[in-house]
């Protein structure tokens, strides 16, 4: 479930991508196909010297963490154990009681750990992308700026 959320997370940033597409004026007056053509060729030379492509749908540079924890494992857990030590104890019922609430327990804190590296990931591939497409917008300016357009 984790992994589908920092999906959305990344195609979140699919949106921010337009809105950071940039203006080209033809300063010299080039003409509408001059300038299809040198953005094509900009757009190639950009994407080789950055590796990013702004076309390709945006995957993650690193393996998401693995989800860990949970409640009803971390109880199932417990009560295994619980059990076991109240069968040397003698009163098996209490020893799974006790095992299952410490185990639940745990197992919670060990989900929101998990979560919390879920979290800091994403927001690592968000920047990730963000810096990428940052230094392919200036290549691609620079690019542009060469032959004769005006990038904003």
């Amino acid at each position: 479930m984790r992994h589908w959320i920092a999906l959305i997370v990344l195609g979140a940033v699919v949106p921010l991508a337009n809105a950071q597409d940039l203006f080209i004026y033809p300063a010299q007056g080039q003409s509408q196909d001059q300038q299809d053509l040198d953005e094509v060729q900009c757009r190639r030379f950009a994407t080789e010297r950055t590796g990013f492509d702004p076309m390709r749908t945006p995957t993650a540079t690193t393996r998401a963490p693995e989800q860990q924890g949970g409640v009803v494992r971390g109880a199932a857990r417990g009560a295994l154990l619980g059990t076991a030590v109240g069968a040397i104890t003698g009163d098996t019922r209490q020893g799974a009681a006790i095992g299952a609430a410490s185990g639940g327990l745990m197992g919670g804190m060990r989900r929101r750990d998990s979560n919390r590296r879920q979290d800091q990931w994403a927001q690592q591939e968000s920047a990730n992308y963000q810096r990428s497409r940052s230094e392919f917008n200036r290549a691609f300016g620079a690019c542009l700026e060469g032959r004769g357009y005006t990038v904003r």
